[in-house]
C-alpha cells in the first residue's frame, strides 16, 4: 500500500462520518505530491495519518483548512519530522472499555488485568468508569462511556479488578501534563466529548496510578504476568495495538499469550489476527474484531462507541 493509499483509506474508512476535518486533510494529503514526498522520507511505520495529524496539532499547527495545514507542515517540516520519529500513536481511549465490558464482566471474578500496549493505562480501569448502553446505565461518576450494543444484553455488573498493570515500549505518565497533552493531541478535532472523557479518565487513573512497565510484548510479558496475584483471573488484553507490530513478532505474541494462564481479550482490526469466516460488518466503516481466547465475538468501532455481537 502506498502512502497515498494509506491516507485515502484513513479518510474513507476511519474519518468519514467521524471527523470531517481529518477526512478533508487526509484526502488532500493523498493528492499532494510534495507532502507525500516528505512523508516517504520517513520509515513506513511512521507515515501513519494519525501520527502526522496528531503531531501537527501537538506542535500548534492548524488542522481546519487543508491549505493552511499544508503551508504550516512544509514550513515546519524539520520539527514535524523529528516529532514523528520520536512519538507514537498511543491513543488511550477509555471509551473502548465499554466494548470490552460485556466480556470482562462475564469472566470469573476477581480479575488481574494486564494490558499490552497500555499507553497511559486508561483502559485498565473498567471497574471505575460508568457506562450507558442505550437507556441502561451502569455505575456512577465520571466519565460515562456510551456504547451502542446489539446482539447481546448490557452487562449487569462491572468487573472486580484487584490488580492492574500495563506493558508498553514507551509508557506514558498520566500524572505528567506533557504526556496527557500528547494524548489530547491524538484526539480528533471535533471530538470535544472525547477530550472531556480523557480528562475525566486521567483523573481516575491519577488518583490510583497503574503499574506500567517499559518493555516488549513478547520478551517481557511472561515476567509481568507472573506477578498477577493468586486467586485472580489473569486477563491479557489489547486494543488497536497489534497493527503496529511486525507480523513475525505479532505471531510470536499470539503463540505466547495462548500459553499463559487465564484469558486473552483482543480488540484489533480484522486482518491483524486473521479470524476465519467472519460475518459481514454492519457497514463500510472501519471495525475491530473483539475476541476472547482467539474466538471472534463482535464487531466494535475503534473508540468503543459501538459493539455488534455476532449472531
Amino acid at each position: 500500500m502506498t502512502t497515498a493509499d494509506r491516507y485515502v483509506e484513513f479518510a474513507t474508512r476511519e474519518a468519514h462520518g467521524v471527523s470531517p476535518a481529518y477526512e478533508r486533510l487526509a484526502l488532500a494529503i493523498a493528492h499532494d505530491d510534495a507532502l507525500l514526498a516528505l512523508l516517504d522520507t520517513l520509515p513506513s511505520a511512521t507515515r501513519q495519518p494519525q501520527l502526522l495529524l496528531g503531531v501537527v496539532r501537538w506542535l500548534g499547527g492548524p488542522v481546519d483548512d487543508p491549505a493552511d495545514f499544508r503551508a504550516h507542515t512544509v514550513a515546519h517540516w524539520p520539527d514535524v519530522r523529528a516529532a514523528m520519529l520520536t512519538r507514537a500513536v498511543q491513543t488511550n481511549e477509555a471509551g473502548r472499555c465499554a466494548a470490552l465490558l460485556p466480556v470482562l464482566a462475564a469472566l470469573p471474578q476477581p480479575l488481574a488485568l494486564l494490558e499490552v500496549g497500555a499507553s497511559a493505562g486508561l483502559c485498565l480501569y473498567p471497574d471505575r468508569y460508568a457506562y450507558r448502553y442505550g437507556d441502561h446505565l451502569l455505575g456512577t461518576g465520571e466519565p460515562v462511556l456510551d456504547c451502542t450494543l446489539t446482539g447481546t444484553g448490557p452487562p449487569a455488573i462491572r468487573p472486580e479488578v484487584v490488580w492492574r498493570a500495563g506493558l508498553d515500549l514507551n509508557p506514558l505518565d498520566v500524572t505528567d501534563p506533557a504526556d496527557v497533552g500528547w494524548l489530547d493531541a491524538l484526539i480528533w478535532p471535533e471530538h470535544t466529548h472525547r477530550r472531556a472523557r480523557l480528562r475525566a479518565a486521567a483523573a481516575v487513573a491519577a488518583a490510583d496510578p497503574p503499574e506500567l512497565v517499559r518493555g516488549d510484548l513478547v520478551d517481557d510479558l511472561p515476567a509481568l504476568a507472573a506477578r498477577a496475584p493468586a486467586g485472580a483471573t489473569l486477563v491479557v488484553l489489547h486494543t488497536s495495538v497489534l497493527y503496529q507490530v511486525p507480523p513475525p513478532r505479532r505471531a510470536a505474541f499470539v503463540a505466547l499469550v495462548r500459553t499463559l494462564p487465564g484469558h486473552w481479550v483482543a480488540n484489533e482490526a480484522a486482518e491483524v489476527l486473521g479470524h476465519p469466516r467472519l460475518p459481514a460488518p454492519p457497514d463500510g466503516a472501519l471495525y475491530n474484531v473483539l475476541g476472547l481466547d482467539g474466538t471472534a465475538l463482535a464487531w466494535t468501532r475503534s473508540h468503543g462507541q459501538e459493539a455488534h455481537w455476532f449472531g
